[in-house]
């Protein structure tokens, strides 16, 4: 099997992903804009060739060297990143070479707010009222749908970027001066909790989880990004059964393959309001928190699924 990486070195954690899939017998390449001589050396052994760029966003000269690899290796099995950045990279590419895994089609529903809430209704899951906005009529349309407060975010995006909190008409008039009016929004009816809980984990080829957890965060993102404060977050030991319930429906909705998922929610009460799928794993340091927690090897498992073999149980 030959597995792509796209940005072998960063994340630094994530080298280990290509130590892993290195030690299952998997040949390992990598693209990436760093020098040879700057990649550590446990991830260079493991590396069966690594092509450098100029540049990963210049598509064509990420395409150029997929095309050499491929002409050297034989087919690519296997594109991925699991780097939120680079996500679209990663499925332009499967498509342009035919390779197993999400496509640009199929990225629509992870990147869009407004088409993630359809299949969220979908799974059957709590949603709060929400509208896509494209003109100043369509703000002052959802005001009188949804009334305030709302919660204003472009319907592509990440995390509380360019994120709005609208609750008088004098918001509603500074978000329509901020504007662009070309980036997309999606509104929705502002929720008050302040608790956000997760639903995270690993499905295998065939969409099968092989792995979840749980975690909360200290604060939520529209407070971290207002007040300047410090992320944290702790894993459960135990989650709530409705919880496990809500996020099995939305992964099987979803239908995504090999991946890890990252799927947030509101806690309100005993009941959950689903806020947003992510295709890949939580950032930073997130999947060496869960190892610790759970006493495992999540490298070392998703290197094992790719391979084929069962996911390994914990030790604990």
């Amino acid at each position: 099997m030959n597995y792509l990486v796209i940005s072998p070195y960063y994340p630094q954690n994530f080298q280990q992903f290509t130590i892993e899939l290195a030690n299952k017998g998997i040949t390992v390449l990598g693209i990436g804009q760093e020098s040879y001589e700057q990649l550590d050396e446990p991830l260079r052994n493991s590396l069966t060739e690594y092509f450098r760029v100029d540049n990963l966003e210049n598509i064509d000269e990420v395409k150029r060297a997929v095309a050499f690899l491929f002409y050297k290796h034989g087919p690519i099995d296997r594109i991925e990143s699991h780097n939120e950045y680079w996500l679209e990279l990663d499925a332009t590419l499967r498509e342009q070479f035919n390779v197993f895994g999400a496509k640009p089609e199929d990225l629509k529903k992870t990147k869009y707010k407004s088409e993630m809430k359809k299949l969220f209704k979908k799974a059957g899951v709590p949603v709060v009222p929400g509208a896509v906005i494209k003109t100043e009529a369509d703000v002052d349309q959802a005001v009188k749908e949804i009334g305030l407060p709302m919660i204003a975010k472009p319907d592509n995006g990440v995390g509380a970027a360019a994120t709005f909190k609208l609750e008088t008409e004098d918001d509603i008039n500074h978000f329509k001066q901020e504007w662009d009016h070309s980036t997309l929004y999606f509104f929705e009816k502002f929720v008050t909790s302040s608790e956000i809980c997760t639903f995270d984990g690993l499905v295998d080829k065939d969409g099968k989880i092989v792995f979840s957890t749980t975690f909360d965060y200290a604060y939520t993102p529209l407070d971290l990004m207002i007040y300047k404060m410090d992320n944290s977050y702790y894993v459960l030991k135990d989650m709530d059964p409705k919880l496990r319930k809500y996020g099995e429906a939305i992964v099987k909705e979803f239908g995504m393959k090999e991946r890890f998922f990252h799927i947030e929610f509101f806690r309100e009460g005993d009941d959950y309001i689903t806020i947003e799928y992510n295709n890949r794993p939580a950032g930073g340091f997130t999947i060496d928190v869960y190892n610790f927690a759970h006493y495992l090897d999540l490298y070392r498992g998703y290197a094992a699924i790719v391979a084929g073999e069962e996911f390994p149980a914990s030790d604990f």
